[in-house]
């Protein structure tokens, strides 16, 4: 495999641009992964990512070691290549880096729209609460997660960590027009506050639902809130104020997934 050691170095400079700026993968249509477990998730549902990047140290990891071996037999040639750990290190998001990184190609997202379960994101900005809203909606079955433009880059380094490989189990619709999904959207349009009479666990949700969560300061748009069947509260101690985005996204998602299977 090719081993690289120049900063100078054409992939190195393109991976520091990736890692820093949403613009560039937006117009690039790429990003990286970082760690083994989203490499690996990766490649069991798409295949071989455009670049396996190895530190030279995590070549001798048995784990790391395996994957290598097993994506250098099912891949084209030239495919994987080796950074000085200097370099890895510079480039890795994280204090203690994983030692594999996978350049890849933003998955395409299917323009139809979920006619049964699906999330509608309203400036979700912070990274980590929009990747663990992800995992928690893949792991619940949502079919469809709709982003509005003002949201976190969904496919962000950090994002992709919080999510966890969420993001190759879901399909995902940046940019969207919440409004108008929502409008259209032939089922119950549900979001949460803590004001609301009717409780989440009293109310059916084994229909259709598209559920609606926005911004951790201000909540959804007025609008978009127009477009709202009903608020449900989740029921918790009064001497506390609210749920995270995250959290309360969580329960709603679970709340539906254990209405559906009794």
């Amino acid at each position: 495999m090719q081993i690289i050691t120049s900063r100078e170095h054409t992939l190195f400079k393109q991976l520091i641009k990736l890692l820093r700026s949403t613009q560039q993968r937006k117009r690039e249509k790429l990003t990286i992964l970082d760690g083994i477990h989203l490499v690996q998730t990766y490649y069991q549902v798409y295949g071989s990512p455009f670049k396996l990047i190895i530190s030279e140290s995590a070549c001798q990891q048995p784990e790391t070691e395996s994957f290598l071996k097993q994506f250098n037999q099912s891949s084209e040639p030239n495919r994987s290549v080796v950074l000085s750990d200097t370099l890895f290190k510079h480039i890795s998001p994280v204090v203690t880096p994983s030692g594999i990184m996978a350049l890849i190609t933003v998955p395409i997202a299917s323009h139809t729209h979920s006619k049964q379960f699906c999330v509608l994101l309203d400036a979700i900005q912070d990274p980590g609460n929009l990747g663990s809203i992800l995992r928690s909606a893949a792991s619940a079955s949502v079919n469809a997660v709709y982003l509005s433009k003002t949201c976190a880059d969904a496919w962000s380094p950090k994002t992709l960590r919080a999510a966890m490989g969420a993001h190759f189990f879901l399909t995902i619709h940046e940019n969207a027009e919440l409004v108008q999904i929502a409008g259209n959207f032939q089922g119950k349009v549900f979001t949460t506050s803590a004001c609301s009479e009717h409780s989440l666990f009293q109310t059916k949700l084994t229909e259709p639902i598209a559920f609606v969560f926005g911004n951790e300061g201000s909540g959804i748009s007025g609008e978009l809130m127009d477009c709202v069947s009903k608020s449900l509260a989740i029921p918790m101690n009064k001497n506390c104020e609210s749920l995270n985005v995250a959290a309360a996204a969580a329960i709603c998602f679970f709340e539906k997934l254990r209405q559906n299977l009794n």
